[in-house]
């Protein structure tokens, strides 16, 4: 569709999906921190939290879209140009919570744009320690390159293990927010791109 003369353009659409089951969790605050920074580059942004993502039914193959909730989270992405991931680090991988979530994307499957296909999607992880931070950062960077996504250059492992004193925490904590800054602006530069391009309309599926 083509913008009236005089009008403004609706801006490109990044959602984040993310976060615990836990109100206020370090996953889904780093969430936010990295969606803002999309939504000052010049992004509309939408999230699907920890409590949104408690919600949705277990995916199943083959049964449809179960429910209005699987619907909107379904639609967002289908219309979006870059999407933020956030997981925490359980044993090694990518919660259910957010994996399941992830799933029901097999609904984009017959989309013209199926899946996360012409999306750049960015990936954070949080871990009580450092042991597992890289393994899930890899497991969720892995499930983009499924989803036909396209990952950030940059991936951020953050260990939200509580600092002790003159291990530089406050550094540390600064540092974290200049990444979150950063894997923000990367899927709004995306984005924005993306929402200008003749040629992800057209692409080959």
């Amino acid at each position: 569709m083509e913008n009236l003369p005089g009008t403004t353009p609706p801006r490109p659409l990044v959602v984040g999906i993310g976060g615990t089951g836990r109100p206020g969790s370090a996953t889904e605050r780093a969430l936010k921190a990295a969606l803002s920074a999309a939504e000052t580059a010049g992004t509309e942004v939408r999230l699907f939290g920890g409590q949104f993502l408690a919600g949705l039914p277990m995916f199943v193959p083959g049964r449809g879209v179960q429910g209005a909730a699987v619907a909107e989270l379904v639609d967002a992405v289908g219309q979006a140009n870059g999407v933020l991931l956030a997981s925490p680090s359980y044993h090694g991988g990518v919660s259910a919570l957010v994996k399941n979530g992830l799933d029901h994307l097999e609904h984009l499957a017959d989309r013209t744009r199926p899946y996360l296909d012409g999306r750049a999607v960015g990936s954070i992880v949080t871990a009580a320690g450092w042991q597992t931070g890289g393994s899930t950062l890899t497991a969720l960077r892995s499930v983009v390159h499924a989803l036909r996504g396209w990952p950030t250059p940059l991936g951020i492992t953050i260990n939200t293990a509580e600092p002790v004193p003159g291990d530089g925490g406050q550094a540390a904590r600064e540092r974290c927010e200049v990444q979150l800054c950063t894997i923000g602006w990367q899927v709004a530069e995306f984005a924005v791109r993306a929402a200008s391009s003749r040629v992800t309309a057209g692409a080959p599926r």
